[in-house]
């Protein structure tokens, strides 16, 4: 029994990393931007989500779209990792179409805008190679959005957000 547990918390896993990113990549391309660094740095990125979840660390993904010259917060997206994972639990699920939505409500992003990736753990988490500490920047005067879940395997999931200005 703890075998087929084990490997089903390890499939979990597997889907929840693999499309938290993909999330990443629909709210990039479709906010206008190219997924270009993401993609390039997919494996790192990959590799620590799926070990930080694999150790219940990983709290939140930070997608924050900035203004370069500025570094001001244009709109940031949270994908909070939510574990409730159960065995019995079979259900997984995408909603690709609620992410859809809510990126045409928050905008195109500026031409000129960047992007960055932070990943938000708790205390005591394993490291993992090209990975630290990261400060987000300021969401003063913005609002959060709450979609609600939109990753999820027996459980094991990410509840999505992002924030925009008032």
């Amino acid at each position: 029994m703890s075998t087929v547990s084990v490997y089903s918390y390890t499939h979990s896993v597997t889907y929840v990393t693999d499309n938290v990113l993909k999330s990443l990549k629909d709210i990039i391309r479709m906010s206008g931007l190219s997924p270009a660094n993401l993609v390039n740095s997919w494996e790192s990125k990959h590799r620590a989500i799926k070990t930080w979840i694999e150790s219940r660390h990983l709290e939140r993904v930070e997608l924050e779209i900035f203004n370069p010259a500025t570094n001001a917060m244009i709109v940031r997206w949270d994908l909070d990792i939510v574990y409730q994972w159960s065995d019995c639990d079979g259900s997984f699920y995408t909603d690709t179409e609620q992410l859809k939505y809510a990126i045409r409500k928050a905008g195109v992003a500026p031409e000129s805008a960047s992007y960055e990736v932070i990943l938000k753990t708790k205390p005591g988490r394993p490291d993992v190679s090209g990975w630290g500490p990261a400060t987000s920047r300021s969401t003063d005067g913005m609002v959060r959005q709450t979609l609600g879940s939109t990753v999820e395997h027996s459980g094991l999931g990410a509840s999505t957000a992002y924030w925009r200005t008032r």
